[in-house]
C-alpha cells in the first residue's frame, strides 16, 4: 500500500467518524427543548388558593411554575380537598376543574393522599412519603415537552415511583401564562413502608 493510500484511508475514516459524531448530536437535540430542570422550593405549602395566589410562581409565566404549583394545590387535597379544587381552579385559567377531573382526583387519591407528597424532595415509602424542609419540587423538561406550540408536558419524579410521571400545560398567547391542562401524575406509587405487609 502506497503512502498516499494510507493517507486517503486516513482521510476517509476520519470523515467517517466526524459525520457519525454530527449525526448522534443531531439526533439527541431532535425537539425543542433538552433535557432540562427547574427546582422550586417553599418555605410552607399553600393552604388556600389566596396563599398560593400570593406565591411568586403564580404569575404563571412559565410551564415550569405552573407545574410545580399543581403539586402544592395537589398536596392540600389530603386535608380539604375543596381548598386543593379551588386552586386548581386558578391554574386552569379560563377553565374550571370539572367534575370528571374532580371525580377522577377522587378516585385517584382515596386511601392513598399521599401520592402528591410523594413529588416534594425527602417524600419515601421509607419515611412515609413526609417530605423534607424547605418543600422541595423539581420539573423536568425532555427534549419532546414543548413539541407543540403553546402546549407543553413536564414531569416530576416521585419518591415513590422509577420514572417520572407527567403534567399536561397549555398556553395563552394573549397573556403568555401557562395553565394547567391535564394531571397525569396520580397513579399508583409504592405504598408506605408502614403500610406494606411485605415490607
Amino acid at each position: 500500500m502506497s503512502f498516499f493510500d494510507s493517507l486517503k484511508r486516513a482521510a476517509e475514516s476520519a470523515l467517517k467518524r466526524e459525520t457519525s459524531k454530527a449525526i448522534n448530536q443531531a439526533v439527541q437535540s431532535v425537539g425543542k427543548g433538552r433535557n432540562h430542570t427547574e427546582t422550586f422550593t417553599f418555605s410552607a405549602l399553600p393552604q388556600n388558593v389566596a396563599q398560593l395566589q400570593a406565591l411568586p410562581e403564580a404569575s404563571l409565566d412559565s410551564a415550569f411554575k405552573t407545574t410545580a404549583l399543581t403539586i402544592l394545590a395537589l398536596c392540600r387535597y389530603e386535608t380539604s380537598p375543596e381548598d386543593a379544587f379551588a386552586m386548581l381552579d386558578f391554574l386552569k385559567g379560563p377553565e374550571e376543574v370539572s367534575g370528571y377531573e374532580k371525580q377522577f382526583i377522587r378516585e385517584r387519591l382515596q386511601g392513598k393522599a399521599y401520592i402528591p407528597r410523594s413529588y416534594l424532595a425527602g417524600a419515601t415509602p421509607q419515611n412515609g412519603y413526609q417530605p423534607s424542609t424547605p418543600y422541595t419540587v423539581t420539573v423536568i423538561e425532555n427534549p419532546y415537552s414543548f413539541d407543540n406550540e403553546n402546549w407543553a408536558t413536564l414531569y416530576v419524579a416521585s419518591g415513590g415511583a422509577d420514572n417520572p410521571r407527567n403534567i399536561k400545560l397549555r398556553k395563552k398567547p394573549s397573556t403568555g401564562q401557562w395553565f394547567l391542562n391535564d394531571i397525569q401524575c396520580l397513579s399508583e406509587i409504592r405504598v408506605p413502608v408502614s403500610d406494606d405487609p411485605w415490607a
